[in-house]
């Protein structure tokens, strides 16, 4: 895995504690989501990486979750056209912040929806899920882009999981986290799996930044299984974004 420069996250918004979610876990509370996601940030730059940090926007609730608007590799910028309808406008934004830092740009366009969580980057290779925001056309048009730009990419419909990236990770070296329906799926077999059980499986949800991997707190399971491969890790009390059906990877976009 190449090392990681540039990260961009944003300001979770007041309007956050009212922003979408599946889960039954209660309203958030901002005063520690703001706690949380400023530990997120230090988290990060004790990684070695610039922190750009965009402000809040009122506007959209969802917005915090910077993953979802756009695709990114260390050539090009997909800019993603969320699936939820109060979350499509989040994409200009994050387009404006990445101008500083891309040249080559893409675009999903409708009819195709498509979010970042759903996309899955293991080197080379991409895996692109099905799910309630990311339909087959949006998921056409990002492995047509990949593929003209090198890469190969596989289009994988999800049974269980919100996002593709609620349930798996890549750490590099060939080692995949996996939760649920990706323990035997078929377009993971090849790699070394992190398996993380049933009640663990938020967990999955982790993401290597250069020299650490970032777990949620809580899940000393899965600390142990990630430092048993060889990681080092840092772990964050996660507690608010999860209520709103977050992860630590949809908090940032690291390139």
């Amino acid at each position: 895995m190449s090392q990681f420069k540039n990260v961009i996250v944003k300001a979770p918004a007041k309007s956050y504690v009212d922003g979408l979610t599946t889960s039954d876990l209660g309203k958030p509370d901002y005063g520690k989501v703001a706690e949380q996601h400023q530990a997120y940030v230090e988290a990060l730059k004790s990684c070695g990486v610039e922190v750009t940090e965009l402000p809040a926007d009122e506007q959209y609730p969802d917005s915090v979750f910077v993953e979802d608007p756009a695709v990114l590799t260390p050539e090009f910028a997909v800019i993603a056209n969320p699936g939820a309808e109060s979350r499509n406008g989040e994409k200009e934004a994050i387009e404006k912040a990445l101008g500083k830092f891309y040249e080559t740009f893409y675009h999903i366009e409708s009819p195709g929806f498509l979010d970042g969580g759903d996309v899955l980057q293991a080197d080379n290779r991409f895996s692109i899920g099905l799910s309630e925001r990311t339909n087959e056309e949006g998921a056409r048009q990002l492995k047509e882009i990949v593929e003209k730009e090198g890469y190969t990419a596989e289009i994988l419909p999800l049974e269980e999981f919100f996002h593709l990236k609620t349930g798996i990770a890549y750490l590099g070296n060939n080692n995949m986290v996996v939760a649920g329906e990706f323990i035997d799926h078929p377009a993971f077999a090849d790699y070394d799996k992190i398996v993380i059980g049933k009640e663990d499986e938020y967990s999955a949800n982790c993401i290597r930044v250069n020299d650490r991997v970032i777990i949620p707190a809580g899940f000393p399971e899965t600390k142990r299984k990630i430092e048993e491969a060889g990681y080092k890790t840092i772990e964050l009390d996660m507690s608010e974004v999860q209520k709103q059906d977050g992860g630590l990877s949809c908090l940032s976009l690291r390139f």
